[in-house]
């Protein structure tokens, strides 16, 4: 029979995937010996069969009674007992952390009759409504389903008959009528009245949990982190400890590094007198965890001990949740914690120093993503002037877009295609979407373990919470300084999170200090340092070359810098754009072989000498040069805007401009409805005489020129959209006798192997005749999207792509990251049957996916040769290609 509930001290984190993180560190905690209030987890195989059938599974329901009469056995009385009642907590925790993104329901157990006894045994009337409202407040949002704005319209009323700024100022008889008034509300919505039964609070709250997996904000959160779907998520349930009981208790989140930074040492907040939520929600303005130290220093002391146990039994940094009750310590969780991008490389490399973990592990925990972010330029802070506000540097980065107040006018901006930041008293779970949207969140209240930080933090976003001297009004939609600017919606601002300041308009960017080193090899320390050691590693262990797609000498000289070992595309056709537009014009206008020629011999120059800087910044390393891909129409005016010169001047009978009408009858003739699938690639070569010949003879010429200036040139020739091996076996004997011809003229050997692009399916099926031909394979894996899947990226992207990933079509874009099930087994079987006809042929990618993260470890799986990509991209390709050979393989994960 399937079992669905577990104490804590029958798991640990080796059963995150049927335990959920949170359950599954909490039986690690409770096998550790830490204090972890008891309590049982509710699987995510039961969330999965009641999210499949609408119910609670079979056996669910006689297993959660028994595993609380454990509970209750420790705690020496029941739930919701009347005169001393136990209080249970119940809260999502899926595999995966997503913070805020499901339900929590405290303080189950209550009812009208218990709340007074909770008063008694504590002693503290207050506390025990507070702790009523909060139950019957999260209970009827959470699982009844009544809108949480109702309820704070309820809880402004009855503050604003007391005259109290807060609910502090609220005392226990308020807190008893604000009791009722929700409860009355909950009536007056859903027809049914809170329920007093304690045993149907839980019920009913673990069903709310499983629901809340298919919540709009956690399925946002999911696409955005890249969670499966099927996942589902866990329970925990557990008995309450309660930190707003007096100043002797409080709640708190701590991290045993500094989750920004990396820096370490114990960072966090504390909030006296409060509950964890309190901490979490940014309401109130924590304090700095060395606070704790003089306000209790027993559960400083203790604390202390505990994360540092934690942190060498995970072997990595860990986020703690904890409460202090009347003065005792509880352990409420832990997890590997979510860090800033620099602070993931400066950990992993401290780690690995401190013999924690290997160079390898540390290498893993590192990612292509978190380099790209250090690579971003920062705020010029020597031409800032004085900031608008400072507060906490939550997530660092430099961000730059118009102030908006809610999160809807940020998706819609954002939309627009506006630059936008979030700028909010603190943020909710409800706020992701704006999140997600904006290029920055601000908050004025909250601190380093805020929902806005936390949330940030994990995306990569830039992050700057508790600028206390900011009075954010959302209805209003503006904000006021302190020295009283008023900034209104709209307005453009610069959110620093590396110096948690916040500046007015646009500030100046400089390049940051890791790509200084990228570019100069300067080491200053910290991150700087870090990224390089990992980077070296990554070259020592990786098998994969990268290459760079570089189309001038400037950018493959850039490319060389940064570690490319090659280029794997050199794009010809941009050698012919600009002032040299025009010889390609008249090569389409020529009206017999003499004119076509005349225009090939100077863009044969032109482009010859082009490539001679190419060869020259990348001496001695493999250049690999395409032929002519578009078609020839691009080359041409835009055909509405030729008509209508040709139109007006008809109109005005006045004589067209020649020149005008010849090209205009041109672009006619040579218009085609899919350009893509049209005259393009190797069948240009085929089809106009002279063209793939003279780029040949392009190629041959500068090898021996650079050859002659004492170089070691390494020319490659690709031909581009080859779909049968005919085509490129004409192509090849045409180029091979231009080679010869060059050597003979010249006297200097010249090689240039002869290889072709895998961008047609029918070219990745047909491999192995193909190999027969090539010598060397490279996938341009644009191309085979758009074929393999029907689509004009131009097209559709704009149409419907984000309705595709809304309806989980696409987990990504497959235009970002490789179609693995698609594109990725064409590339399988060109890869096997190419190699099968021709065992030495060598095989890369050059389309965009050469640099994406995901797609590189893909290609090394797959037994490519080689990525290329962006020079901006190569050093992400280089430290992917390492962590792609699985060298330290780590269960250690943020997500």
């Amino acid at each position: 029979m399937v079992r669905y509930v577990y104490d804590f001290t029958e798991g640990g984190r080796d059963l995150a995937d049927l335990l959920g993180g949170k359950g599954a560190n909490l039986a690690e905690m409770t096998r550790l010996g830490l204090p972890v209030p008891p309590g049982f987890i509710v699987s995510t195989a039961a969330c999965r069969a009641f999210l499949a059938t609408g119910a609670a599974p079979e056996g669910m329901s006689r297993e959660v009674p028994r595993h609380l009469s454990a509970v209750e056995s420790d705690a020496g009385r029941r739930l919701g007992q009347p005169d001393d009642p136990l209080l249970v907590s119940v809260r999502s925790g899926a595999r995966f952390s997503m913070p805020g993104m499901m339900e929590t329901v405290l303080d189950i157990g209550l009812n009208d009759a218990s709340v007074q006894g909770l008063a008694k045994v504590s002693g503290n009337e207050r506390f025990a409504w507070d702790s009523y409202r909060r139950l019957v407040q999260m209970f009827g949002s959470t699982v009844m389903g009544v809108d949480g704005a109702l309820f704070d319209q309820v809880m402004t009323r009855l503050k604003e008959a007391r005259g109290a700024p807060d609910d502090l100022h609220l005392d226990a008889a308020d807190l008893a009528e604000l009791v009722e008034g929700y409860q009355q509300l909950i009536h007056e919505v859903t027809g049914e009245y809170f329920p007093q039964s304690p045993a149907e609070q839980l019920r009913r709250a673990i069903l709310a949990v499983f629901r809340s997996w298919n919540g709009g904000r956690a399925r946002l959160y999911r696409r955005r982190e890249h969670i499966p779907e099927s996942l589902g998520t866990a329970v925990t349930v557990q008995r309450m400890v309660y930190g707003n009981l007096g100043p002797d208790s409080g709640s708190g989140v701590a991290f045993t590094r500094d989750p920004a930074t990396g820096r370490p040492g114990l960072y966090g907040d504390y909030l006296p007198d409060a509950q964890g939520e309190d901490v979490v929600a940014g309401i109130r303005n924590t304090v700095p965890l060395a606070e704790l130290e003089r306000l209790d220093p027993r559960s400083y002391r203790q604390l202390h001990d505990h994360m540092r146990t934690l942190e060498r039994h995970y072997r990595d940094m860990c986020d703690i949740e904890f409460t202090i009750e009347r003065g005792t310590l509880w352990m409420l969780q832990t997890r590997v914690g979510k860090r800033t991008a620099e602070a993931a490389f400066v950990i992993a490399s401290e780690l690995a120093d401190e013999g924690l973990i290997t160079r390898e592990e540390g290498l893993a925990r590192v990612s292509g993503d978190g380099l790209a972010r250090l690579m971003f330029p920062r705020f010029d802070t020597s031409a800032t002037g004085d900031p608008l506000a400072h507060g906490i540097a939550a997530s660092p980065g430099a961000a730059v877009g118009a102030a908006v107040f809610d999160s809807a006018e940020a998706v819609r901006r954002a939309a627009a295609g506006d630059r936008v930041v979030l700028v909010r008293q603190e943020t909710t779970p409800d706020d992701l979407p704006g999140m997600v949207a904006a290029q920055a969140v601000l908050t004025s209240r909250g601190g380093k373990t805020s929902h806005a930080a936390v949330v940030a933090r994990g995306m990569g976003k830039v992050c700057v919470c508790g600028a206390e001297e900011l009075t954010v009004d959302t209805a209003a939609k503006c904000f006021t300084t302190k020295g009283g600017a008023v900034v209104e919606e709209g307005t453009v601002i610069s959110v620093d999170g590396s110096a948690g300041a916040v500046h007015a308009g646009a500030a100046p960017l400089v390049d940051s200090a890791v790509m200084r080193h990228l570019e100069t090899g300067e080491r200053t320390g910290g991150v700087v340092d870090a990224v390089a050691d990992a980077l070296r590693l990554a070259d020592d262990v990786r098998r994969l070359e990268v290459r760079a797609n570089a189309d001038t000498p400037a950018d493959a000289a850039r490319a060389r810098r940064f570690g490319a070992q090659g280029i794997g595309l050199c794009r010809t056709e941009h050698m012919f754009l600009g002032e040299r537009r025009t010889l390609v014009e008249e090569m389409i206008l020529a009206r017999d072989a003499a004119g076509r020629d005349r225009v090939l011999d100077a863009l044969l120059h032109l482009q010859r000498q082009d490539l001679v800087g190419i060869l020259a910044a990348m001496d001695g390393l493999p250049v690999t040069i395409r032929l002519l891909d578009p078609p020839l129409h691009e080359f041409l005016p835009d055909r509405t805007e030729l008509a209508l010169r040709v139109g007006v001047a008809e109109a005005r009978g006045e004589q067209p401009d020649p020149r005008d009408a010849e090209l205009l009858d041109a672009v006619r003739r040579m218009h085609e409805e899919n350009p893509m699938l049209g005259l393009r690639g190797v069948r240009l070569g085929l089809v106009v005489p002279g063209l793939f010949a003279m780029q040949v003879r392009a190629v041959a010429e500068a090898v021996v020129e650079r050859t002659r200036a004492g170089g070691s040139p390494k020319a490659e020739i690709m031909v581009p959209l080859v779909g049968d091996v005919t085509e490129l076996r004409l192509v090849r004997e045409e180029a091979e006798q231009v080679l010869a011809r060059v050597a003979d003229t010249s006297g200097i050997p010249v090689h240039c192997p002869v290889g072709t692009m895998i961008e047609l399916p029918r070219a990745a099926l047909t491999a192995g005749r193909i190999a027969e031909e090539a010598e060397f394979f490279s996938f341009g894996t644009n191309d085979l999207t758009q074929t393999t899947w029907g689509f004009s990226r131009d097209d559709v992207e704009a149409a419907f792509f984000s309705a595709y990933l809304d309806k989980g079509v696409f987990a990504a874009s497959p235009f970002e990251t490789i179609d693995r099930e698609g594109v990725g087994r064409l590339v399988g079987i060109a890869v096997r049957e190419g190699r099968a006809a021709r065992p030495d042929l060598k095989i890369g990618v050059c389309g965009e996916h050469g640099g994406d993260p995901g797609s590189v470890h893909f290609f090394h799986a797959a037994g490519l040769d080689y990525v290329s990509c962006s020079p901006f991209r190569v050093p992400v390709a280089r430290l992917e290609a390492g962590r792609a050979t699985g060298a330290g393989d780590t269960t250690s994960d943020t997500r």
